[in-house]
Order: structure tokens, then C-alpha cells, then sequence
């Protein structure tokens, strides 16, 4: 099995979010193989992808494993999986893929030109977005933080993350939350967020995530988190075309367009690493 890593959410490598991909051929593995295959590759998320009969809702089947566990919604890996899919000519245009989280869709700006590409493409997603519910925060979580929080709110049942706003970006920035604590938060993760300090760098607001619980102790762009940063900052800012920068010592932006219940993600992704998987289910 050919095995890609690609980075998302940036034009260059060994920046924005790196994500496993595997095309399959048939059904499914079972799913403890799949499990440790995606603990092997030891990325935040593996993509698991198989062709679907022609005439359906979708082209693709579609699933994502953390290390640890299978997750309903992701974005970085989709956004590297169409990536794969585009520059290996398997398809052009619109990529309609069928996950946990129901229909996905993703479209290259430009189709591929060569199979063994590896130049960053632009490519734009359409995912559900997340609702927003304001909570108080939980007193574990401002201890977990140690920062002031502006306010918290619950996201979706797909996302399950707590979206928390901080003061500023410096606060978002310097943040060194209490990873063990978090790890026993009964979440899928926490995104911390504030307004960008000066927008003419070419982003309106910054976050970051945390999903220790999931194997991961910090994800360095999270597409799925964007479908309620969207909402959020869209409403704060006035407008429903944003752009976001997201991670700590890898960082990737997400371009964002708020269209009612479904957000457009946009970025740019690369193939870094091309190889074969030696071992079969």
C-alpha cells in the first residue's frame, strides 16, 4: 500500500498540519488494523480512503484515526486526502467524500498536472458548520489554562471541542496549558482563540488546540475547529470571509467563508513523503 504524508494548510514543507494518507482498494480493513496503522504513522490524523460505485451521494468512503481513536470530522486530513487523490489523477474537479460526519466535499482550484507533483495546491472544503452554545467555564478548565478567559462556548456533537476565548494573541501565543489535566477532560479537546493584533500580517484572528485526551498534546491546525472559529469570529467581526492562524511551532492558515450552515475551508497542501506500507491487514 502506498502510504503519503502530506502537509496541510500550507504551501511549504514541514510547516502547517502533516497528516497520513492511504488509498485502498477495496473494503475496509478491520478496524483494529487500521488503528495501528494510524498509531504507527503517529500523526494527529491518518486518512483511510476507499473508491465508492459510480452514481451514489459520494465518490469516496472516508475515515480518520488519531494514534489513539477514530474521530467523526477532520479537516487537515481531508484537505491532504484530496490532495493525494487530485495529484494522483484519480479525479478533477469536485471530491465528494462520505464520513462519520456525513457528505464532504472538496475541489481543487487548478487540476493536477503530473502525478508525482508535489507543489502545494489550493483547495477549498465544504463542511458542516458547528453550533455555538455559551457555558460557563469550568472551573478545571481556567486551572488547566491558567490565563484569563473572555468566554467559553460548546461546539457541535462532530467537533465536541470547547472553543475558548482569551484576552489577546500574545495570550494565545505564550500559552503552556496543564496537558494532564486536560488529557482527563471529558472533551475531545479545547481550541483557545483571540482577534489577530495587527491584521495587515494577513489573518484576522489566531488559535490554537489541545487534544491530549486523543493523543495529541497540541494540533498545529485543526481544520474541523474552523467550522466554529467561522461563526465565531464572523459574528465579532462583521464579516463571513476571514482568514485564521492556527498553531505553536508549526503554524497554517485557514482561509474561511461562513455560507449559513455550511463553512468553506480553504488551504493549500503538499506531499512531503512517498512510500510503501509493507504490511498488509
Amino acid at each position: 500500500m502506498r502510504l503519503r504524508i502530506v502537509d496541510a494548510f500550507t504551501d511549504r514543507p514541514f510547516r502547517g498540519n502533516p497528516a497520513g494518507v492511504l488509498l485502498l482498494d477495496g473494503e475496509f480493513p478491520p478496524d483494529a488494523w487500521l488503528q495501528q496503522v494510524a498509531a504507527e504513522v503517529n500523526l494527529s490524523e491518518t486518512a483511510f480512503a476507499r473508491p465508492l460505485p459510480p452514481g451514489g451521494d459520494a465518490d469516496w468512503a472516508l475515515r480518520w484515526f488519531t494514534p489513539t481513536a477514530e474521530v467523526d470530522m477532520c479537516g487537515h486530513a481531508t484537505l491532504a486526502t484530496a490532495h493525494v487523490i487530485a495529484t494522483s489523477g484519480l479525479a478533477t474537479g469536485l471530491i465528494r467524500f462520505s464520513a462519520r460526519c456525513g457528505i464532504l466535499t472538496a475541489e481543487a482550484a487548478e487540476a493536477a498536472e503530473a502525478a508525482e507533483a508535489a507543489e502545494g495546491s489550493t483547495i477549498t472544503m465544504d463542511f458542516p458548520t458547528s453550533s455555538l452554545t455559551p457555558v460557563e467555564a469550568d472551573p478545571a478548565v481556567r486551572s488547566a489554562l491558567g490565563v484569563e478567559i473572555r468566554s467559553v462556548h460548546d461546539t457541535s456533537e462532530h467537533i465536541g471541542d470547547l472553543l475558548v476565548e482569551l484576552a489577546d494573541e500574545r495570550a494565545v501565543r505564550e500559552l503552556t496549558p496543564d496537558l494532564a489535566a486536560l488529557r482527563g477532560f471529558a472533551r475531545r479537546g479545547v481550541i483557545v482563540t483571540a482577534a489577530a493584533e495587527d491584521p495587515s500580517r494577513g489573518y484576522d484572528f489566531v488559535s490554537r488546540g489541545f487534544f491530549p485526551a486523543f493523543g495529541i498534546d497540541e494540533d498545529p491546525v485543526t481544520g474541523s475547529a474552523h467550522t466554529a472559529l467561522a461563526p465565531f469570529w464572523a459574528a465579532r467581526l462583521g464579516r463571513a470571509s476571514l482568514v485564521g492562524l492556527q498553531g505553536g511551532a508549526r503554524t497554517g492558515l485557514v482561509a474561511v467563508r461562513l455560507a449559513g450552515d455550511r463553512t468553506l475551508l480553504t488551504g493549500n497542501a503538499v506531499t512531503v513523503i512517498d512510500g510503501e506500507l509493507l504490511t498488509r491487514p
